[in-house]
Protein backbone atom coordinates (compact mmCIF):
# COMPACT_ATOMS: atom_id res chain seq x y z
CA UNK A 1 0.00 0.00 0.00
CA UNK A 2 1.53 3.64 -0.72
CA UNK A 3 2.41 5.77 2.06
CA UNK A 4 0.51 8.37 3.43
CA UNK A 5 3.01 11.01 2.30
CA UNK A 6 2.43 9.41 -1.06
CA UNK A 7 -1.17 9.30 -0.64
CA UNK A 8 -1.40 13.42 -0.15
CA UNK A 9 0.85 14.03 -3.37
CA UNK A 10 -2.12 12.10 -5.06
CA UNK A 11 -4.33 13.63 -3.26
CA UNK A 12 -2.51 17.28 -4.30
CA UNK A 13 -2.78 16.05 -7.95
CA UNK A 14 -6.08 15.53 -8.04
CA UNK A 15 -6.56 19.01 -6.55
CA UNK A 16 -4.92 20.56 -9.35
CA UNK A 17 -6.31 18.67 -11.86
CA UNK A 18 -9.59 20.44 -12.01
CA UNK A 19 -8.21 24.12 -12.36
CA UNK A 20 -5.37 22.59 -15.00
CA UNK A 21 -8.31 21.45 -17.32
CA UNK A 22 -10.15 24.49 -16.53
CA UNK A 23 -7.32 27.31 -17.80
CA UNK A 24 -5.29 24.85 -20.53
CA UNK A 25 -1.97 26.27 -19.65
CA UNK A 26 -0.03 26.58 -22.88
CA UNK A 27 3.68 25.29 -23.08
CA UNK A 28 5.71 28.51 -22.39
CA UNK A 29 3.44 28.61 -19.24
CA UNK A 30 4.04 25.34 -18.02
CA UNK A 31 8.11 25.23 -18.72
CA UNK A 32 7.86 28.59 -16.23
CA UNK A 33 6.00 26.99 -13.78
CA UNK A 34 8.81 24.16 -14.05
CA UNK A 35 11.10 26.39 -13.69
CA UNK A 36 9.85 28.08 -10.78
CA UNK A 37 9.66 24.61 -8.84
CA UNK A 38 12.80 23.92 -9.21
CA UNK A 39 13.67 27.14 -6.89
CA UNK A 40 12.29 24.28 -4.17
CA UNK A 41 14.48 21.73 -4.69
CA UNK A 42 17.93 20.96 -3.27
CA UNK A 43 20.91 18.57 -3.83
CA UNK A 44 21.72 16.14 -1.06
CA UNK A 45 24.34 16.95 1.22
CA UNK A 46 28.15 15.63 -0.23
CA UNK A 47 27.02 16.01 -3.92
CA UNK A 48 28.89 18.87 -5.38
CA UNK A 49 27.88 20.64 -8.57
CA UNK A 50 29.86 21.61 -11.66
CA UNK A 51 29.28 23.21 -14.63
CA UNK A 52 30.61 21.73 -18.04
CA UNK A 53 30.56 22.43 -21.84
CA UNK A 54 29.60 19.74 -23.76
CA UNK A 55 30.84 21.06 -27.01
CA UNK A 56 28.97 24.05 -26.65
CA UNK A 57 25.85 22.30 -24.85
CA UNK A 58 25.33 23.47 -21.47
CA UNK A 59 25.77 20.42 -18.58
CA UNK A 60 26.83 20.07 -15.01
CA UNK A 61 28.61 17.68 -13.13
CA UNK A 62 26.95 16.32 -10.30
CA UNK A 63 29.68 14.73 -8.20
CA UNK A 64 28.71 12.65 -4.67
CA UNK A 65 32.02 12.51 -2.10
CA UNK A 66 34.15 9.55 -2.50
CA UNK A 67 32.81 8.58 -6.48
CA UNK A 68 34.88 6.46 -8.23
CA UNK A 69 36.80 8.73 -10.71
CA UNK A 70 37.01 6.09 -13.79
CA UNK A 71 33.02 5.34 -13.62
CA UNK A 72 30.35 7.86 -14.82
CA UNK A 73 26.82 8.10 -15.34
CA UNK A 74 24.77 10.10 -18.32
CA UNK A 75 21.39 11.69 -17.36
CA UNK A 76 18.89 12.76 -19.56
CA UNK A 77 15.59 14.50 -17.84
CA UNK A 78 11.91 14.11 -18.50
CA UNK A 79 9.67 17.05 -19.50
CA UNK A 80 7.82 15.04 -22.74
CA UNK A 81 10.64 16.24 -25.13
CA UNK A 82 9.47 19.83 -24.32
CA UNK A 83 10.44 21.36 -21.06
CA UNK A 84 12.86 20.46 -18.55
CA UNK A 85 15.89 21.38 -17.68
CA UNK A 86 19.43 21.41 -15.37
CA UNK A 87 17.86 23.00 -12.94
CA UNK A 88 14.12 21.00 -12.78
CA UNK A 89 16.08 17.56 -12.25
CA UNK A 90 19.05 19.02 -10.41
CA UNK A 91 17.45 17.48 -7.49
CA UNK A 92 16.75 14.27 -8.62
CA UNK A 93 19.76 13.50 -10.58
CA UNK A 94 21.91 14.57 -7.20
CA UNK A 95 19.90 12.31 -5.19
CA UNK A 96 20.57 9.45 -8.11
CA UNK A 97 24.09 10.06 -7.98
CA UNK A 98 24.86 9.91 -4.37
CA UNK A 99 22.97 6.22 -4.28
CA UNK A 100 24.76 5.15 -7.51
CA UNK A 101 27.79 6.48 -6.09
CA UNK A 102 28.39 7.63 -9.62
CA UNK A 103 29.95 10.99 -10.76
CA UNK A 104 26.92 12.36 -13.30
CA UNK A 105 26.86 14.14 -16.22
CA UNK A 106 23.95 15.87 -16.99
CA UNK A 107 22.64 17.67 -19.90
CA UNK A 108 20.38 20.41 -21.11
CA UNK A 109 19.39 18.89 -24.52
CA UNK A 110 17.18 20.79 -26.73
CA UNK A 111 13.56 20.63 -26.34
CA UNK A 112 10.54 20.95 -29.16
CA UNK A 113 9.09 22.14 -30.81
CA UNK A 114 11.82 24.74 -31.01
CA UNK A 115 14.29 22.03 -32.17
CA UNK A 116 12.26 18.47 -33.28
CA UNK A 117 13.09 15.33 -33.60
CA UNK A 118 16.28 14.05 -34.12
CA UNK A 119 17.64 16.76 -32.14
CA UNK A 120 17.36 15.47 -28.49
CA UNK A 121 18.96 12.04 -29.58
CA UNK A 122 21.69 14.05 -31.65
CA UNK A 123 22.61 15.69 -28.37
CA UNK A 124 22.49 12.76 -26.45
CA UNK A 125 24.88 10.85 -28.70
CA UNK A 126 27.00 14.00 -28.41
CA UNK A 127 27.55 13.47 -24.87
CA UNK A 128 27.94 10.23 -25.10
CA UNK A 129 30.69 10.19 -27.58
CA UNK A 130 32.01 13.30 -25.76
CA UNK A 131 32.78 11.21 -22.50
CA UNK A 132 34.28 8.55 -25.05
CA UNK A 133 36.35 11.03 -26.15
CA UNK A 134 37.13 12.66 -22.55
CA UNK A 135 38.79 8.97 -21.26
CA UNK A 136 35.49 7.39 -20.36
CA UNK A 137 35.52 3.69 -21.50
CA UNK A 138 31.94 2.55 -23.11
CA UNK A 139 32.11 -0.33 -19.74
CA UNK A 140 32.25 2.12 -17.37
CA UNK A 141 29.30 4.34 -18.40
CA UNK A 142 25.66 3.91 -18.08
CA UNK A 143 23.45 5.89 -19.18
CA UNK A 144 19.94 6.93 -17.35
CA UNK A 145 16.17 8.87 -17.53
CA UNK A 146 13.46 10.00 -16.81
CA UNK A 147 9.96 9.37 -18.42
CA UNK A 148 11.17 11.43 -21.96
CA UNK A 149 14.60 11.22 -20.86
CA UNK A 150 14.17 7.62 -20.49
CA UNK A 151 12.87 6.99 -23.68
CA UNK A 152 15.69 8.94 -24.97
CA UNK A 153 18.49 6.45 -23.16
CA UNK A 154 16.83 3.88 -24.59
CA UNK A 155 16.31 5.42 -28.31
CA UNK A 156 20.53 6.36 -27.75
CA UNK A 157 20.82 2.30 -27.43
CA UNK A 158 19.45 1.76 -30.19
CA UNK A 159 21.02 4.37 -32.09
CA UNK A 160 24.51 3.30 -31.10
CA UNK A 161 24.02 -0.17 -31.56
CA UNK A 162 23.03 0.60 -35.41
CA UNK A 163 25.98 2.90 -35.58
CA UNK A 164 28.14 -0.22 -34.53
CA UNK A 165 29.68 2.14 -31.36
CA UNK A 166 30.60 0.63 -28.35
CA UNK A 167 27.46 0.55 -26.28
CA UNK A 168 27.38 1.30 -22.41
CA UNK A 169 27.37 -1.08 -19.09
CA UNK A 170 23.94 -0.67 -18.63
CA UNK A 171 21.08 1.57 -18.60
CA UNK A 172 18.20 2.54 -16.52
CA UNK A 173 14.79 3.65 -16.97
CA UNK A 174 12.37 5.28 -14.58
CA UNK A 175 9.07 5.46 -15.82
CA UNK A 176 10.33 5.55 -19.47
CA UNK A 177 8.13 6.69 -22.37
CA UNK A 178 8.70 4.47 -24.47
CA UNK A 179 5.66 4.93 -27.13
CA UNK A 180 4.73 8.31 -28.31
CA UNK A 181 1.51 7.01 -29.70
CA UNK A 182 -0.15 7.75 -25.94
CA UNK A 183 -3.16 5.77 -25.16
CA UNK A 184 -6.02 6.99 -27.12
CA UNK A 185 -9.28 4.54 -25.70
CA UNK A 186 -10.38 4.88 -22.05
CA UNK A 187 -7.27 4.75 -19.74
CA UNK A 188 -7.09 2.21 -16.77
CA UNK A 189 -8.89 3.03 -14.17
CA UNK A 190 -5.92 2.95 -11.63
CA UNK A 191 -4.95 6.11 -14.26
CA UNK A 192 -7.39 8.40 -13.54
CA UNK A 193 -6.27 11.60 -11.61
CA UNK A 194 -3.39 11.46 -13.61
CA UNK A 195 -5.28 10.85 -16.97
CA UNK A 196 -6.80 13.81 -15.66
CA UNK A 197 -3.58 16.08 -15.55
CA UNK A 198 -2.18 14.35 -18.89
CA UNK A 199 -5.40 15.76 -20.83
CA UNK A 200 -5.23 19.23 -19.23
CA UNK A 201 -1.64 19.76 -19.95
CA UNK A 202 -2.23 18.25 -23.48
CA UNK A 203 0.81 15.89 -22.89
CA UNK A 204 -0.22 13.86 -26.08
CA UNK A 205 0.41 16.65 -28.37
CA UNK A 206 3.76 16.86 -26.88
CA UNK A 207 5.46 13.67 -28.64
CA UNK A 208 4.05 14.99 -32.14
CA UNK A 209 5.90 18.72 -31.16
CA UNK A 210 9.12 16.48 -30.82
CA UNK A 211 8.34 13.75 -33.67
CA UNK A 212 7.26 16.73 -36.46
CA UNK A 213 7.10 14.95 -39.39
CA UNK A 214 8.80 11.63 -38.50
CA UNK A 215 6.26 9.00 -37.72
CA UNK A 216 5.73 8.16 -34.08
CA UNK A 217 6.60 4.24 -34.74
CA UNK A 218 10.03 5.27 -35.44
CA UNK A 219 12.19 3.04 -33.29
CA UNK A 220 14.75 5.81 -32.44
CA UNK A 221 11.02 7.81 -30.92
CA UNK A 222 9.16 4.88 -29.27
CA UNK A 223 12.03 2.13 -28.33
CA UNK A 224 9.14 -0.18 -27.97
CA UNK A 225 8.82 -0.79 -31.80
CA UNK A 226 12.52 -1.28 -32.35
CA UNK A 227 14.42 -4.26 -32.43
CA UNK A 228 16.04 -4.89 -28.99
CA UNK A 229 18.60 -7.82 -29.65
CA UNK A 230 22.25 -6.73 -28.29
CA UNK A 231 21.19 -4.03 -25.75
CA UNK A 232 23.23 -4.16 -22.32
CA UNK A 233 21.51 -4.84 -19.27
CA UNK A 234 18.64 -2.67 -18.21
CA UNK A 235 16.90 -1.73 -14.77
CA UNK A 236 13.92 -0.05 -16.19
CA UNK A 237 11.22 1.41 -12.47
CA UNK A 238 7.48 1.95 -13.05
CA UNK A 239 4.08 2.19 -11.04
CA UNK A 240 1.23 -0.10 -12.28
CA UNK A 241 -1.05 2.85 -11.75
CA UNK A 242 0.68 5.25 -14.60
CA UNK A 243 -0.16 5.73 -18.06
CA UNK A 244 3.12 4.66 -19.33
CA UNK A 245 2.74 0.96 -17.12
CA UNK A 246 1.44 -0.99 -20.01
CA UNK A 247 3.92 -0.01 -22.63
CA UNK A 248 6.57 -0.33 -19.77
CA UNK A 249 5.58 -3.84 -19.52
CA UNK A 250 5.25 -4.76 -23.11
CA UNK A 251 8.84 -3.57 -23.97
CA UNK A 252 10.59 -5.34 -21.19
CA UNK A 253 9.03 -8.28 -22.27
CA UNK A 254 10.09 -7.74 -26.03
CA UNK A 255 13.88 -7.25 -24.49
CA UNK A 256 13.47 -10.49 -22.50
CA UNK A 257 12.72 -12.33 -26.04
CA UNK A 258 15.29 -10.74 -27.47
CA UNK A 259 18.00 -11.80 -24.72
CA UNK A 260 18.17 -8.73 -23.37
CA UNK A 261 18.71 -8.73 -19.17
CA UNK A 262 16.45 -6.90 -17.65
CA UNK A 263 15.21 -5.83 -14.34
CA UNK A 264 11.66 -4.39 -14.21
CA UNK A 265 11.00 -3.23 -10.85
CA UNK A 266 6.84 -2.77 -10.59
CA UNK A 267 6.12 -0.08 -7.53
CA UNK A 268 2.26 -0.49 -6.44
CA UNK A 269 -0.12 2.71 -6.58
CA UNK A 270 2.26 5.54 -7.58
CA UNK A 271 2.39 8.40 -9.49
CA UNK A 272 4.21 8.95 -12.71
CA UNK A 273 7.19 10.81 -11.75
CA UNK A 274 7.14 9.51 -8.05
CA UNK A 275 11.00 10.10 -8.31
CA UNK A 276 11.20 13.42 -8.18
CA UNK A 277 9.45 13.98 -5.38
CA UNK A 278 12.13 11.69 -3.19
CA UNK A 279 12.85 14.37 -0.44
CA UNK A 280 9.33 13.66 1.15
CA UNK A 281 8.06 10.27 -0.65
CA UNK A 282 9.82 7.36 0.69
CA UNK A 283 8.75 5.13 -2.32
CA UNK A 284 10.86 7.18 -4.22
CA UNK A 285 14.12 7.10 -1.90
CA UNK A 286 13.42 3.33 -2.16
CA UNK A 287 13.18 3.53 -5.86
CA UNK A 288 16.60 5.21 -6.39
CA UNK A 289 18.42 3.32 -3.58
CA UNK A 290 17.28 -0.12 -5.55
CA UNK A 291 18.82 1.85 -8.83
CA UNK A 292 21.85 2.20 -6.69
CA UNK A 293 21.74 -1.94 -5.78
CA UNK A 294 21.71 -2.05 -10.18
CA UNK A 295 24.51 0.23 -10.68
CA UNK A 296 26.57 -1.57 -8.29
CA UNK A 297 25.60 -4.74 -9.52
CA UNK A 298 26.95 -4.31 -12.97
CA UNK A 299 30.36 -4.02 -12.11
CA UNK A 300 30.21 -6.66 -9.09
CA UNK A 301 27.38 -8.94 -9.59
CA UNK A 302 25.99 -10.01 -6.51
CA UNK A 303 22.73 -12.37 -6.21
CA UNK A 304 21.74 -10.94 -2.52
CA UNK A 305 22.07 -7.54 -4.91
CA UNK A 306 20.25 -8.03 -7.66
CA UNK A 307 17.11 -10.05 -5.74
CA UNK A 308 17.07 -6.97 -2.89
CA UNK A 309 13.58 -5.42 -4.09
CA UNK A 310 11.37 -4.71 -1.01
CA UNK A 311 8.58 -3.68 -1.48
CA UNK A 312 8.30 -3.47 -5.39
CA UNK A 313 6.87 -6.42 -7.53
CA UNK A 314 10.28 -7.64 -9.64
CA UNK A 315 10.37 -9.36 -12.46
CA UNK A 316 13.93 -9.96 -13.64
CA UNK A 317 14.83 -10.63 -17.38
CA UNK A 318 18.30 -12.69 -18.03
CA UNK A 319 19.76 -10.38 -14.51
CA UNK A 320 23.36 -11.47 -14.72
CA UNK A 321 24.58 -12.96 -11.45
Amino acid sequence: MPSSQHLLLKQLLTAVAGPLARSRPQLPAIRLAAEAAALFQFVPWNVFLEDADVDGMAAEWVRPAGAPARRVLLYLHGGGYVLGSLNTHRALVGALAESCRLNTLAINYRKAPEYPFPAALDDARLAYEWLLRHGYQARNIIVAGDSAGGGLALALLLHLRTARRPLPAAAIGLSPWLDLMLPTTVLRQACHEESRVFEALQIRDWGGLYAADTPPTNPLLSPVQGTLRGLPPLLIQVSDAEVLHDDVVRFCRKARAAGVPVTLQVFGGLVHWWHLFWRFVPEARQALGQAGDFTRGVWTPSPAAARKHVGAKTEQYGVRN
